[in-house]
């Protein structure tokens, strides 16, 4: 247990952006926990990826199972992280899923809306609230530059509908809320939250879309026209969490090739 190293906890890093936030978070020297709801495979593969990207030694990267809509299971979560490690610097709340079946809103069953919102709004702030109060209440001194960090990772669906997977729009769009409210609550202890809206992302959740998108981009959707990218999402989150931004809270970070840019 090395107490001298930043302890990332990262939620949803088996694959996707998650696994990018990790690998970036691994070769900034940190540790990080790899949480993952199912797919221990893919969070050992993420483990092995920053081992082999680590820049110290005395670095140390674990995979923790958590479905962080749960409440027992984040509660789990942040005891194994701090049993493990001794301590929690940042937590990245990535986790994610979108609707099992795509329905207009006519058609949006209640299920899939609690089940989307549980995981994708629910769940970070809870965890946020579970990692806040150890801060709160054990008063860690803080190993990241600036102080410790809160990193929601949201999506462009905060603001740009889609009426076939309306419930993933408003919990993103929630999450933004979150953002703003957490980072107002802890700006008088030092704690920086930050929101990252990833655009159109390169990742298992957009391969059943990537034809339509490969046209739309093309024709400038994205003005860099270009799929975005894990390791894009994941040198954003280190920036902060290496503390470059060191005047800054509550503030939304695009990472999405100017898509939010108006125009006419």
């Amino acid at each position: 247990m090395n107490k001298t190293i930043p302890v990332i906890l990262i939620t949803g890093a088996s694959r996707g952006l998650g696994r990018g936030i990790a690998i970036e978070v691994a070769k900034r020297g940190y540790s990080a926990v790899v949480n993952y709801a199912k797919d221990r495979k893919s969070a050992l593969e993420t483990v092995s990826l920053c081992d082999s990207n680590r820049i110290n030694k005395e670095q140390k990267f674990i995979p923790l199972q958590a479905d962080i809509g749960e409440s027992a299971h984040v509660r789990r979560l942040v005891k194994k992280t701090l049993a493990e490690f001794g301590r929690i610097d940042a937590v990245v709340n990535n986790a994610g899923i979108a609707p099992k079946v795509r329905s207009d809103l006519t058609e949006m069953t209640e299920e899939s809306f609690s089940e989307v919102l549980r995981i994708n709004l629910q769940g970070p702030f809870f965890l946020t609230q579970r990692v806040a109060n150890y801060w709160l209440r054990q008063t860690p001194k803080p190993l990241l530059p600036a102080g410790f960090k809160v990193i929601f990772v949201s999506s462009i669906s905060a603001e740009a509908i889609s009426l076939n997977r309306g419930e993933y729009c408003i919990s993103k769009a929630g999450l933004s809320m979150v953002n703003k409210l957490w980072a107002l609550r802890l700006a008088e202890l030092g704690v920086q939250v930050y929101e990252l809206r990833p655009g159109v992302m390169a990742t298992d959740m957009t391969s059943a879309v990537k034809e339509k998108y490969d046209k739309q981009i093309a024709e400038g959707l994205v003005p860099l026209r270009r799929w975005g990218t894990a390791e894009d999402v994941g040198k954003a989150a280190v920036a902060l969490l290496s503390g470059q931004f060191p005047f800054s809270t509550g503030e939304v970070i695009y990472i999405d090739g100017g898509l939010n840019i108006k125009r006419l």
